[in-house]
């Protein structure tokens, strides 16, 4: 009997003991983790801020095979919502506030605990890349969330790998996404010609990246400051393409209503008339337009068209890198000027 009385005694010390210990816990938590990921703050916050995307990136889909997602009918920006299910319950995900490309706030709510808060900040590096912070805080904890922390090791313990993890599949994903491309040859067509202004320049094909950002800039001030109505898409005017002695001679265009009397010696007025062509779209980065012009090149000479050798080859840009961040989203049109 005394044994049985001192076992209960032992017991009940236990239960007190663990209930102060539990009861002196802290009352809020903070869970932070970042990552830097090589691509514009743009496209990764247009990831995160569409609840479609989340299954696909989420840690927790990835680790729980009973975990059940559903969206609310928006998903996207403020208001949007996730909605889940598994064996500890249900819990809601609702973006509360936004700031395009540079923070997300969003309020979490897990069965009837109160509500912990979310934040998301995207900090743009001089490299391109952006550092990723993903934080979550909870307060005024009750009784019970505190013992369930307690069991499972502390919420940095439960939280902490899930943020590593699902920042990771955010990360892979996001460059994924930004590489996919496509080439489609359109056919045989007819360019129409126009007029339009132009800077022109020579250089190695290695180096002719950076002197079309050079000389783009230029030719759109110009055409911007002498109020000189643009009528199309920015395009490249190819005159020699030499890979064997890595030159390359090449035209920055904007294509106008009417013939242009310029003022400035480097900037000129030409002329295209119509002509024969091949089109061919990418949709994808411009690292793949070397390939897109193979394929063409390829198309031309199996279909029995010949290449008007002095004919223009035609690069147009239909699509502003600063307006669109994600590469894969980019648009070019190759023109290859054939006989007739």
């Amino acid at each position: 009997m005394k044994a049985f009385k001192y076992f209960f005694f032992l017991i009940l010390i236990f239960i007190i003991g663990s209930c102060i210990y539990i009861a002196v816990q802290p009352n809020s938590f903070d869970v932070s983790r970042t990552r830097t990921i090589k691509a514009p703050s743009a496209v990764i916050y247009n990831t995160i801020i569409d609840f479609k995307n989340w299954e696909s990136w989420s840690s927790w889909s990835e680790t729980d095979p009973h975990l059940k997602m559903s969206l609310s009918e928006q998903t996207k920006g403020v208001n949007g919502a996730l909605f889940w299910e598994d064996k500890d319950g249900v819990g809601t995900i609702k973006t509360i506030e936004a700031i395009p490309f540079t923070s997300i706030k969003q309020d979490v709510q897990i069965s009837d605990f109160p509500a912990s808060t979310v934040h998301w900040k995207f900090t743009p590096n001089e490299d391109g890349s952006t550092e990723v912070t993903w934080n979550i805080i909870g307060k005024d904890l009750p009784f019970l969330f505190k013992i369930s922390t307690v069991i499972n090791g502390g919420m940095e313990k439960q939280i902490g790998p899930h943020f590593e993890r699902s920042l990771e599949k955010l990360d892979s994903i996001v460059i994924s996404d930004m590489k996919k491309y496509s080439i489609e040859i359109n056919g045989f067509t007819e360019y129409s010609g126009g007029y339009y202004i132009y800077n022109t320049a020579s250089c190695k094909i290695d180096n002719l990246k950076n002197k079309i950002n050079d000389l783009f800039p230029v030719i759109k001030n110009y055409a911007s400051s002498n109020n000189i109505s643009v009528a199309g898409f920015p395009f490249i005017y190819y005159h020699t393409y030499d890979v064997e002695n890595n030159a390359v001679i090449f035209s920055c265009c904007l294509p106008t209503n009417s013939r242009v009397i310029t003022t400035q010696n480097d900037i000129l007025t030409g002329q295209i008339e119509p002509f024969k062509t091949l089109k061919t779209t990418l949709k994808g980065n411009y690292t793949n337009l070397q390939e897109a012009w193979d394929m063409s090149m390829k198309y031309i000479s199996t279909s029995g068209h010949n290449i008007e050798e002095n004919g223009p080859m035609l690069e147009t840009y239909l699509t502003d890198p600063s307006n669109v961040p994600n590469p894969a989203d980019w648009k070019t049109e190759i023109y290859i000027a054939l006989k007739d």
